[in-house]
């Protein structure tokens, strides 16, 4: 029988490129490569059976060029308080796999690796406010991130700009556009500084991207 399953999570994503992140506008990368950094929450989940909700983890990944262009390197870090029924499940939804081919973007990115490193089993200290677009990630040994809102250089307040896909995206609907700072050391060592970040909720099924309008959505109805 097909593996049923439900994956959403209030994730956090600090990237290498500028604030005009490639990815999501049909560009070429800033710098001619990508490396990223994905740490979620998940609010709502199982795989069959086992439970997800309340677990954090982390996805990191390089590429040598555009993503496109293949020859990826990825790690995947799961929660330490995942057992081991929630943690092969948890490595199964973001390696890709138990879901129709390239229908989100985990299936999407790990089409394009060709390395992938041990999975880590660590803590995953997360704080993230979407709707503030402010983040802290702390994984000890491994990776360390700030996120932020885009501040209005003429006033000093937050600048408030967000992405809506309501189609074309395999990742979110979506997503509050902000900065971040990473640094992350060991197998996948990187480090980017007031750089593109986007704070979205995942909401994905064995089926795919399930297009359901988030609750981050709401100032639109005003």
């Amino acid at each position: 029988m097909r593996d049923q399953w439900l994956f959403k999570s209030e994730t956090y994503d600090n990237c290498s490129c500028a604030v005009n992140c490639g990815c999501q506008f049909n560009l070429p990368s800033t710098h001619g490569y990508c490396q990223s950094a994905f740490v979620g929450n998940i609010v709502e989940g199982h795989f069959n059976d086992t439970p997800l909700v309340g677990l954090n983890w982390a996805a990191l990944y390089k590429w040598p060029g555009e993503i496109k262009e293949g020859n990826g390197k990825c790690q995947i870090i799961i929660d330490e308080r995942a057992d081991a029924a929630q943690r092969m499940a948890l490595q199964t939804i973001i390696s890709g796999g138990a879901c129709e081919p390239l229908s989100n973007h985990f299936s999407v990115f790990a089409s394009t690796c060709s390395e992938f490193c041990e999975t880590l089993i660590l803590p995953i200290d997360l704080e993230a406010n979407l709707e503030l677009r402010t983040a802290r990630v702390d994984i000890p040994g491994i990776m360390r991130s700030s996120g932020r809102p885009i501040i209005n250089e003429f006033t000093g307040e937050p600048f408030h700009i967000a992405l809506a896909r309501p189609s074309g995206s395999f990742e979110f609907t979506y997503a509050e556009i902000g900065q971040g700072t990473t640094s992350v050391t060991g197998d996948m060592a990187m480090a980017f500084e007031d750089s593109w970040a986007h704070f979205c909720v995942h909401h994905y099924n064995q089926d795919g991207m399930v297009r359901e309008r988030s609750r981050l959505t709401a100032w639109l109805g005003r």
